[in-house]
């Protein structure tokens, strides 16, 4: 009888596989401090998930961020938990994969990615790393296909390129989120993968009706953690929405990345270094934050062995609109491939959107589009460019027509000029029509 319970009782066992055999490590807390936890007896590497026993017998998830001496220091992912001194802390193996797959499309998610639509459960068959997977440089492609964002002003003077990634600088309330919806309403790509960091709850919900509204959200994957959550799940959400548009990319589709804000991520990063004991550096920024944006920024582009690209766009917020002294500003201005700066003085005027031209630019520009284009867009800088640098004195009075002819016909085309940088927000416009009335316009002898 006893001999017929153990068989009976090894059948049951046998469709278990056991594929680790070492000592399963198990933690201690022993302290709390500036919302950071110390625990003993858990060796485990930087970014991996633990899971926190809470007085009332929940599961608190957490990440190992640091090391004091021979305790492991984590951030914990659940807010207001009620941890005690001595509770268990076990690896989460899990927290560092993502779930992907078809059945995202035309989700939102949060930073774990648990749904926040109300649709019921995510169906994802498929798992990929959350800080990606480490390639060969080699196999990142080069930029030599247009992308088509659907706004004039970027399409013809500063055309993006399939895979390229460009910085939105501008201040608050200049129109980023706007101009932002208006390219993901004209853009040519197969998938579309957003991250809301750090927005007002409010924003989330009026991105979501306004800029991915009717059939658009049917390809779209939206990752949104508002201001009010940990830092660790800011920098988490990020890291999700790329690696969901990596795993896409991955599968040969083209897919644009839109990240709001970059700077929220980075601030997020100071709050976890400083309470690190990280010194700061730079404006009160530790040396952790400035590293984040490149580590981030580089995992998008053009994936040559399968064929996928991802094209990001990452606005970057310019504190007191100062696009030049800003750490955060010129990390990722000197990391991406492009940058389009926004003017508080054109939106004050009612342009929209309000790119300041002479501030911005493509740098895959010249390799994606012909050498007709490239001079009729020359032609306009160089009108922007004669206006801007001799604003004051025009504005004055000082300058006398007939001095230079390149000034004069840039204070006669003036309005022209910016007329041809508005467009209304819910229309779009193809890169060939954009090219072409720029031609038209500033250029026509090329056309002939």
């Amino acid at each position: 009888m006893i001999a017929a319970d153990i068989e009976r009782s090894a059948r049951l066992l046998d469709h278990f596989a056991v594929t680790n055999t070492q000592p399963r490590h198990v933690g201690r807390l022993v302290g709390h401090d500036g919302g950071m936890l110390e625990v003993t007896g858990f060796s485990r590497p930087m970014g991996s998930g633990a899971r926190i026993t809470a007085a009332d017998g929940t599961q608190v998830r957490a990440e190992v961020v640091g090391f004091k001496g021979s305790k492991a220091v984590l951030v914990p992912l659940d807010q207001d938990a009620p941890l005690e001194n001595g509770a268990r802390v076990e690896p989460d193996s899990a927290a560092n994969m993502v779930q992907v797959g078809e059945g995202l499309l035309g989700r939102v998610l949060d930073a774990m990615g648990q749904p926040l639509d109300r649709k019921g459960p995510i169906i994802a068959n498929a798992q990929w790393p959350l800080a990606g997977v480490r390639s060969n440089v080699l196999d990142r492609g080069r930029v030599l296909e247009r992308f088509d964002l659907g706004v004039r002003a970027v399409n013809s003077l500063l055309t993006a390129g399939r895979g390229q990634r460009i910085a939105l600088i501008a201040g608050s309330g200049v129109g980023k989120s706007v101009l932002m919806g208006q390219m993901i309403a004209g853009a040519e790509a197969d998938i579309v993968v957003v991250g809301l960091i750090g927005e007002r709850g409010r924003e989330v919900s009026d991105f979501l009706e306004t800029k991915l509204a009717g059939r658009l959200m049917d390809r779209s994957v939206v990752v949104a953690v508002p201001a009010d959550h940990p830092p660790v799940l800011r920098l988490r959400a990020a890291a999700r929405a790329t690696a969901i548009a990596e795993y896409f990319r991955a599968r040969g589709k083209n897919v644009l990345l839109l990240i709001d804000s970059l700077t929220r991520c980075a601030h997020a990063q100071r709050e976890i270094g400083l309470s690190l004991g990280e010194p700061p550096a730079m404006k009160g920024y530790p040396p952790s934050a400035l590293a984040f944006i490149p580590r981030l920024c580089e995992r998008a582009g053009v994936d040559s062995k399968s064929g996928g690209s991802i094209t990001a766009i990452y606005t970057v917020l310019a504190d007191g609109d100062d696009t030049t002294d800003d750490p955060i500003v010129d990390t990722a201005r000197a990391i991406v491939d492009g940058h389009f700066v926004l003017s508080r003085q054109l939106s004050e005027q009612g342009i929209f959107p309000a790119i300041d031209i002479g501030k911005s630019l493509s740098r895959v520009m010249t390799d994606v589009v012909p050498r007709e284009h490239m001079l009729a867009a020359t032609v306009y800088r160089r009108l922007w460019a004669a206006y801007e640098e001799n604003r004051d004195l025009i504005l004055m009075g000082a300058y006398r027509p007939g001095n230079d002819p390149i000034i004069d016909e840039a204070v006669e085309r003036r309005q022209e000029v910016l007329e041809f940088l508005r467009q209304d927000v819910k229309s779009t416009m193809t890169i060939d029509e954009s090219t072409a009335q720029l031609m038209m316009q500033f250029a026509p002898e090329l056309m002939q």
